[in-house]
């Protein structure tokens, strides 16, 4: 049924460059959707029939020995076709988004010069959209003021005021504090360090950069199998990460001095498993309000994807479909 790497290769040229060496218009299939849902798998599929290569868009997925927690492809599975961008960095080295779009462009660049298709998966979609569509540049961000701001936020949790600053931004800026969730902190304080640096409001900043360095012609894929299904994943999901070692993996990174307060060891599975190792929390707990978290973050990673254009939202059970959709894009005539 499927034509493979013969066919669609050989009408899959590589893509221009432009006069910075990026390509202009070569070909990428977004495999993404909420965590759970078939992601990689379903990437490796597409990548191995197609003569493609992975690019990771996980933001805890580049960071090094955190295999378990993030749910990063095996060794196995990272044999059958190229991954790039996981393993690349220390947990105790701030990774951003600007940075990530920056080795990922360079690698599809690489890719695309070599004839190949690009398959970019994962489920952080700031990380998709700064490969898609460029970032806003705003000048690296003034660390003595983000202190300031983290330090606040966390007396004002203390307080038990932990929307302090989103209603602050509110103040400054309604539309950018409509667009953030007031748990999101992180977000929150960077819109503040924008309105500071910029001397306006972060919505207009980004309203003025329109996110229109676009230069790929894209199928966004957005997996789901159902609310009920990933749910149902997420909890098995939840007990193999244990009995795969997550608890000893955490003790290994608190050994080689990643201390609990790192940005990566507040994610997902990491955050629930540092109490444990330090006593203050049981195994049993700290599975319960893991698998809540996640299906909150699921939650979280479709309402994204909603507002997304383009996205086509396929079940990963149906891997016909995919399959056939991906080679229909692909034997499509450049525009």
């Amino acid at each position: 049924m499927f034509s493979g790497c013969d066919t669609v290769v050989a009408c899959y040229a590589a893509a221009p460059m432009d006069d910075a060496g990026s390509t202009t218009n070569g070909r990428v299939v977004v495999v993404t959707g909420p965590t759970a849902a078939g992601k990689t798998s379903m990437a490796i599929e597409i990548a191995s029939r197609f003569g493609g290569e992975i690019i990771n868009a996980d933001s805890m997925q580049v960071f090094q020995y955190m295999d378990i927690g993030t749910a990063k492809p095996t060794l196995e599975q990272r044999s059958q076709v190229p991954h790039h961008l996981f393993d690349i960095v220390a947990p105790n080295v701030e990774y951003s988004a600007g940075r990530y779009a920056r080795e990922a462009r360079a690698k599809a660049a690489e890719i695309h010069a070599a004839g190949g298709l690009v398959v970019l998966t994962g489920g952080t979609g700031l990380y998709i959209r700064s490969f898609l569509q460029g970032l806003i540049e705003t000048g690296p961000p003034d660390r003595e003021l983000r202190a300031k701001l983290e330090e606040e936020h966390a007396v004002a949790v203390e307080a038990g005021e932990p929307r302090r600053l989103h209603e602050r931004l509110r103040e400054f800026d309604p539309e950018a504090a409509n667009r953030i969730h007031p748990n999101d902190a992180r977000r929150t304080i960077r819109a503040l360090e924008i309105v500071a640096g910029a001397g306006r409001e972060a919505s207009a900043v980004r309203d003025e950069h329109g996110f229109s360095d676009q230069r790929f012609e894209t199928l966004h894929l957005a997996l789901d199998p159902g609310r009920d299904v990933v749910n149902e994943r997420i909890a098995t999901r939840c007990d193999l990460m244990i009995d795969a070692g997550l608890l000893r993996e955490v003790r290994e990174l608190r050994r080689r001095g990643y201390a609990a307060d790192l940005r990566p060891m507040q994610a997902i599975g990491y955050r629930h498993m540092n109490p444990v190792v330090d006593g203050g929390d049981t195994l049993a707990n700290a599975v319960v309000e893991m698998g809540k978290d996640t299906r909150q973050f699921a939650r979280r990673q479709r309402t994204w994807l909603r507002a997304v254009e383009g996205v086509e939202w396929l079940d990963p059970r149906e891997e016909g479909a995919i399959l056939a959709r991906t080679e229909a894009f692909l034997n499509d005539s450049p525009q």
